[in-house]
């Protein structure tokens, strides 16, 4: 099933009699034996203003459709979407709806903040077939539920979106990349706790044990980044020897995918910690590889196939999600982790509210 328009979607929704698995570019590899409801139909920039920073696209849209739309005004997606197509080993074109329901993140998080802060507006259908809109094209709408920022991460699993509207943001003029040389996880987490309580706006934190390098990226003006970038140095000057990257923006987008993991067998686990656990969380998970984002408080892991990340964490603060496995892992462990009760609860109204027969991504949240 592939509608070409939301009204063509929504006759579809309203007509179903069986669970569906919902499908954009289908680079996330969520995989099921429902029958598939592709949104990829629903494609095309709607709207786009660059003097109000504002954008409105179909969900169908793909990412690098939007990306080359906003490029040519000088302008960006501020949360930098990751691109999962090479950690995961799948193929297609991401869209903007895959990204609003996952609601994916990448490095400049820590900075300008998730793909939900961005997100004014959107339309869905939901588990009745009934079209709903909610938010606008400005950051100030008041318009009663708060429902944009409930559809964010919510995995399809509470309506299909099939249009969203989007605050944009300029470009950068400069980027520049720091690597600092450290030996631990735990001097690692120092030296980006002290880089992001500087003056100097760093928007990307990460580290690569691998390398040993703490990774900091600064952006804007040209004048300003090579000041703030001296400062930075003489600032961090007694945590390591500090070098400069040449191109930053590949090094960035390979930490936004974590390419380190592609192609690497194992599955790929993502673990949001508090920043100042991450070192005690990462000696917990004994993995292959690791990679530390968003000042440590996002922990990229490789582990042997079929590991119980959950079970070698025990109790923590946070939560681990699967992100990459074969379907009997997936089954076994599920992918998302388990919710208390309480929560749990408010999770299933919720979906029993918009979804009243179970039709949207069945088990995925479960």
């Amino acid at each position: 099933m592939k509608p070409e328009t939301e009204a063509d979607l929504a006759n579809i929704v309203a007509d179903l009699n069986q669970p569906v698995r919902l499908v954009g570019g289908g680079t996330r590899g969520i995989i099921g034996s429902e029958q598939v409801l592709s949104i990829a139909g629903l494609s095309g920039v709607s709207l786009y203003e660059p003097g109000a920073l504002t954008l409105v696209a179909k969900a169908g849209t793909p990412v690098s459709e939007i990306e080359a739309v906003l490029a040519a005004e000088g302008q960006q997606l501020a949360f930098e979407p990751m691109d999962h197509r090479g950690l995961m080993g799948t193929d297609g074109d991401p869209t903007i709806g895959g990204v609003v329901a996952a609601n994916v993140s990448g490095p400049r998080r820590i900075q300008a903040g998730a793909c939900r802060d961005y997100l004014l507006g959107v339309r869905y259908v939901d588990g009745l077939g009934q079209v709903i809109k909610n938010g606008g094209r400005v950051m100030k709408n008041v318009t009663g539920y708060d429902l944009v920022k409930l559809m964010a991460g919510s995995w399809g699993t509470l309506g299909v979106l099939s249009e969203v509207s989007l605050k944009v943001l300029p470009k950068s003029e400069s980027i520049a990349a720091l690597a600092v040389q450290v030996g631990s996880v735990a001097q690692a987490v120092q030296t980006l706790s002290a880089a992001l309580k500087s003056p100097f706006e760093v928007s990307g934190a990460a580290y690569n044990p691998a390398a040993g390098h703490v990774l900091l990226r600064l952006e804007g003006f040209a004048d300003s980044v090579a000041y703030r970038v001296d400062r930075l140095k003489a600032e961090l000057a007694g945590f390591g020897e500090i070098s400069e990257i040449e191109d930053g923006e590949t090094l960035w987008r390979s930490v936004r995918d974590v390419s380190m993991f592609s192609d690497v067998e194992g599955d790929v686990w993502r673990i949001s910690v508090k920043p100042g656990a991450a070192s005690e969380i990462a000696a917990r998970l004994e993995a292959e590889k690791l990679l530390l984002d968003w000042g440590g408080g996002l922990i990229w892991a490789l582990v042997p196939e079929g590991s119980d990340v959950r079970t070698r964490l025990g109790a923590f603060e946070g939560h681990a999600s699967l992100v990459r496995a074969d379907a009997e892992t997936v089954q076994a462990l599920g992918r998302f982790q388990p919710e208390a009760a309480g929560v749990a609860a408010l999770s299933q109204g919720l979906r029993q509210r918009f979804d009243p027969n179970g039709i949207f991504n069945p088990g995925l949240m479960g």
